[in-house]
């Protein structure tokens, strides 16, 4: 059992997906968590019902806002006065279709950078100098498959580059900050079990087709990606710092 007792995290994206089915893990691990949510509160509720109110703390930010990501962390740091790990996980998946009208295009790329991006990477740059002076904590941040090979999927190369961007911050946070004992992972899923990659699998003939490409005959349940969360979390293997893991049942093996 991963022992996570006297950890404060800050998950973001917490209401859906893979978030929802992180922060129970989490809870049942020990740990403090503070469930972040855009707008479905309701969400966030039921992916935090097993956790002691008292080990809890639910707070909504609209990452479309510039800003959010900082007065998020500010807030979450208030609760506990320290956060021992983020786990940035929040993320939407927009089309960005090649055919698209300029306007749609434009503004596509604009949402897709702002919520991928550019406030997570806020959240992780306020992670690092807040590590910095407690003397250590660690990062977790949540890639794609996509951005190592990108998308199967043309309209969604917005996406696929906004992971890698991600991704590469992360890797560049690992390699010059374990110094100040930062630890900084990537997890890079395949096609996992949420409405997201379900809506997704229209695009691909349907979940049928889709399990047929995968060699465990079906996707990545949400659970284990929780799991690996928590087992770096725990810090218990530092030194697979800046690791990028990919979590596909060897449908994409490097």
């Amino acid at each position: 059992m991963i022992d996570l007792s006297g950890k404060t995290i800050l998950l973001t994206g917490a209401s859906r997906g893979i978030g929802a089915a992180t922060a129970p893990v989490l809870g049942a691990a020990g740990a403090s968590v503070i469930a972040h949510y855009a707008d479905d509160a309701q969400g966030a509720r039921a992916a935090t019902a097993e956790i002691p109110d008292d080990r809890k703390l639910l707070l909504s930010a609209d990452f479309s806002e510039p800003g959010a990501g900082r007065r998020l962390w500010k807030e979450a740091v208030g609760w506990r006065g320290r956060i021992d790990v983020l786990v940035n996980n929040a993320a939407i998946m927009p089309d960005t279709p090649i055919d698209a009208a300029d306007d749609d295009w434009d503004a596509a790329w604009e949402q897709v950078l702002q919520v991928n991006v550019r406030e997570p990477a806020d959240l992780m740059r306020d992670a690092v100098r807040h590590y910095r002076q407690l003397g250590g904590g660690t990062i977790v941040t949540m890639s794609s498959w996509v951005a190592e090979q990108g998308s199967a999927i043309a309209q969604l190369s917005g996406y696929a580059a906004t992971k890698a961007a991600v991704r590469a911050i992360t890797q560049t946070i690992a390699r010059n900050y374990a110094k100040d004992g930062v630890l900084a992972y990537v997890i890079a899923p395949g096609i996992v079990r949420t409405q997201m990659s379900e809506i997704a699998a229209a695009s691909r003939g349907g979940e049928d087709k889709v399990r047929a490409i995968l060699p465990l005959g079906d996707m990545v349940p949400p659970g284990e990606v929780g799991s690996l969360v928590a087992f770096l979390a725990s810090g218990l293997c530092r030194h697979l710092t800046g690791a990028t893991f990919d979590l596909n049942g060897a449908a994409y093996v490097r």
